[in-house]
């Protein structure tokens, strides 16, 4: 796919207009195909009734206003937490409670089984008990005492 051409404003509601071959769409909204794997390409902007109205096959290939526009738009949609740290664990069975430093800080979550690890690609994701996803970047470059812990679940 190619990257359609639009231009993209906000209305005086704060919502996205989209505007695309003579058509007006308001209150579109981008949305990671990807959000894992390529979270910076492979985007939708669909309508507020879930049609796809344009597609960005990378960011980079957008003005900067238009790129900043979506990522902010993005940013307010999406919450995945990046793991730095697993500081540490209450059991390793589970139910079990972890505590992690994150790209948002400390905090801590409830592992329910250990299925709610999962590859993706070389990353992987974590589901607490709430169903929010923490996400753990490249887990061989974590610290040794973080990495046995994993282990222990891997």
């Amino acid at each position: 796919m190619q990257t359609t051409k639009f231009e993209l404003s906000r209305n005086a509601f704060g919502k996205l207009v989209l505007t695309a071959n003579g058509e007006v769409h308001e209150g579109v909204e981008p949305v990671r195909a990807f959000p894992i794997q390529t979270p910076l390409g492979n985007i939708s902007i669909v309508s507020s009734d879930g049609r796809e109205v344009a597609w960005i096959d990378q960011l980079s290939d957008l003005a900067q206003p238009l790129h900043d526009l979506i990522l902010n738009e993005l940013s307010g949609r999406e919450f995945v937490p990046v793991i730095a740290d697993i500081i540490s664990v209450s059991s390793f069975s589970t139910p079990c409670t972890w505590t992690v430093a994150t790209d948002r800080g400390e905090t801590n979550f409830v592992l329910r089984v250990e299925e709610d690890i999962r590859r993706i690609g070389e990353d992987l994701l974590v589901t607490d008990n709430h169903g929010i996803n923490y996400l753990i970047r490249q887990p061989g470059d974590l610290a040794k005492p973080a990495r046995r812990i994993l282990d222990r679940f891997l």
